[in-house]
């Protein structure tokens, strides 16, 4: 049988950039050789993209992270040789490769291929990928991928919006308010006014679009509110202001289907610091995941469907992880936000999440592939004209 060709898209121009090379890594190393040719191809944190002539490498998150970001402050990424354009139209070949000798003066001939895929695996994650725009492109080359369509994608990004998309279906959040640029620039005191009074002390505040706690603090007043703000700032437009649930565990379920999306066994996180940041999640190798949870049979049941009812809220497809927050005391269950590309590390809760429940991380793959294969065969039998 003929191997298929997957192009497994990672990097991006997001501070999640060395997270998506570790999560690639682990997608490079477990895809059957003899059912798929894998093609890496490499984003890179200026937007450039090439077929990467040195995929990462598996190995501990920490440090995939540390050498990525090593190469970046030694080489930088201006005067790499080879490029790739995905073509943004139907073609038999989706991706030109423009190659250019080394030394070569500018405007001289370069050596231009092409190279058709069957299938995208994107693990991008953050802005520019996980977001709906790499979506978007992918979309209009009518190449099948991995994943969430434009609607999901985007939705499950932006926290503020999922948010709304879960209240509408009755799902329970915390309270929270959303913060613009416009608003904070404007009126930055009216701001922290309307937090203190709408919502309890203390609070999480987060950019609204971006993954991998990157960005996020905690603050338990007014002064640390702001500096809060100040630093989700740096990172979007829109900042999450959210009131934190008490004594919260860290409850993960993993999604995967289109139209009957099935859940996996929750898990449960026991960060190494006071919350699951960005150094517990993939510095710190002193964070725990425990699964599956240790939830009564009735909580646990709860998580898994309410983990689909988010899953359809946003239009999700192919996969997904949903964050969970238990009150410890009063057992009250709250939905945080979904991950629609999650990560897909060595230590990763969302495989380690499907293995517990049967699936393990190469027949995971397998069934992410299948599922972009029939999403896609359903949409081309859509049609396109009147006639």
């Amino acid at each position: 049988m003929k191997r298929l060709r997957v192009g497994v898209i990672y990097g991006g121009r997001s501070s999640e950039h060395e997270v998506s090379l570790a999560s690639a890594a682990s997608v490079l190393a477990h895809l059957d050789p003899g059912r798929y040719e894998p093609i890496p191809i490499r984003i890179e944190k200026d937007g450039r993209w090439s077929i990467d002539e040195a995929p990462p490498a598996l190995r501990p998150a920490a440090e995939a992270i540390a050498d990525a970001r090593s190469r970046s402050a030694a080489s930088g990424c201006a005067n790499r040789p080879q490029e790739a354009v995905l073509l943004a139209r139907p073609a038999d070949a989706h991706l030109l490769t423009i190659r250019h000798a080394p030394g070569q003066a500018a405007g001289a001939p370069a050596v231009v291929e092409t190279l058709g895929l069957d299938v995208a695996f994107p693990v991008v994650h953050g802005p520019y990928g996980e977001d709906g725009t790499l979506q978007g492109l992918l979309e209009l080359a009518n190449l099948p991928y991995v994943g969430a369509g434009v609607l999901g994608s985007a939705a499950g990004m932006d926290k503020a919006a999922a948010k709304t998309l879960f209240a509408a279906r009755g799902l329970p959040i915390v309270p929270h308010l959303a913060v613009s640029a416009a608003r904070w620039e404007t009126a930055a005191g009216a701001v922290l006014d309307d937090a203190a009074a709408r919502l309890s002390w203390p609070m999480f505040v987060k950019p609204a679009n971006l993954g991998s706690s990157v960005g996020i603090s905690k603050a338990r007043d007014r002064a640390e509110l702001e500096q809060a703000i100040g630093l989700a700032r740096r990172f979007d437009r829109k900042v999450l202001v959210e009131e934190a649930v008490p004594e919260a565990r860290e409850i993960e379920c993993a999604v995967l289907g289109n139209d009957a999306p099935e859940a996996s066994v929750a898990g449960e996180i026991l960060p190494a610091g006071e919350f699951y940041d960005y150094e517990s999640k993939y510095v710190d190798e002193r964070s725990t995941l425990v699964i599956p949870a240790a939830l009564a049979a009735e909580q646990a049941r709860k998580v898994r469907e309410m983990a689909g009812e988010a899953f359809r809220a946003i239009d999700g497809a192919g996969m997904a992880r949903v964050d969970f927050l238990l009150a410890r005391r009063s057992e009250r269950l709250y939905l945080n936000e979904i991950n629609t590309i999650p990560g897909f590390t060595t230590i990763s809760m969302y495989a380690r999440l499907w293995e517990a429940s049967g699936l393990d991380y190469p027949r995971l793959l397998d069934r992410l592939i299948e599922l972009a294969l029939e999403r896609h065969a359903g949409r081309q039998r859509l049609r396109t004209s009147l006639d």
